[in-house]
């Protein structure tokens, strides 16, 4: 089973020069429980397309088919009960509610995809965030709000994680571990994976790799 299907993707931006081109006739597939990393300088795209295939942001023209189903047809209502429940995203700047602990906000995640609630301090402490559970966002660094970040996707147990960056602002160390969870959960669920990422070492991990810069 196809889990993603991207064909002829064209997206630009409006500049006082004109039309600035992101994509040009993109296409790629990923299968169902398959990991891709999109690779690229700075400016290539990587986050553009992660949003694009959770519904943040639309193409100009193209064709994409997510987790069966063509998501160009889909209304933002739609497009929120997909992240809610079967799309995992996990942003660069982690996307946490600052007026909730790092464990509500871990909580509040699985309960909107209607997961119960008993991994939640689990995840928490293999993803290094043992005793920290009751602080807020603004009480950890940024590094343990990613993880936190992951958490949150983990706990969720979705269909298709969307992730950019997700080891960007960790040490060498934590990266590693933060990676070797993050694959070993991914292939035992048999979810999908697409991750932006600079690490060429991270990218290897991945079943596919696609570089933006080249479109191939």
């Amino acid at each position: 089973m196809t889990a993603i299907e991207v064909t002829d993707l064209h997206k630009s931006y409006r500049a006082a020069s004109g039309r600035v081109p992101v994509f040009q006739g993109l296409s790629f597939a990923v299968g169902q429980g398959h990991s891709l990393a999109l690779t690229g300088p700075s400016g290539s795209g990587k986050s553009t397309l992660l949003n694009i295939l959770c519904g943040l942001e639309p193409a100009d023209t193209g064709v994409v088919k997510l987790l069966g189903e063509d998501a160009c047809l889909r209304s933002p209502d739609d497009w929120a009960d997909l992240r809610r429940g079967r799309i995992g995203v996990v942003f660069q700047d982690s996307n946490l509610m600052p007026a909730l602990t790092l464990e509500e906000n871990v909580r509040l995640r699985a309960d909107l995809a209607g997961q119960p609630f008993g991994p939640v301090l689990d995840w928490l402490e293999r993803l290094g965030l043992a005793g920290l559970e009751q602080r807020y966002p603004d009480q950890v660094s940024g590094g343990q709000r990613q993880r936190a970040a992951l958490a949150m996707v983990f706990a969720m147990a979705p269909d298709l994680i969307l992730a950019d960056e997700p080891t960007g602002s960790l040490d060498r160390h934590t990266a590693s571990a933060v990676a070797d969870e993050l694959f070993r959960w991914q292939r035992h669920r048999g979810c999908t994976l697409v991750l932006a990422t600079h690490d060429l070492s991270l990218a290897d991990r991945c079943d596919q790799r696609l570089d933006l810069a080249t479109g191939s």
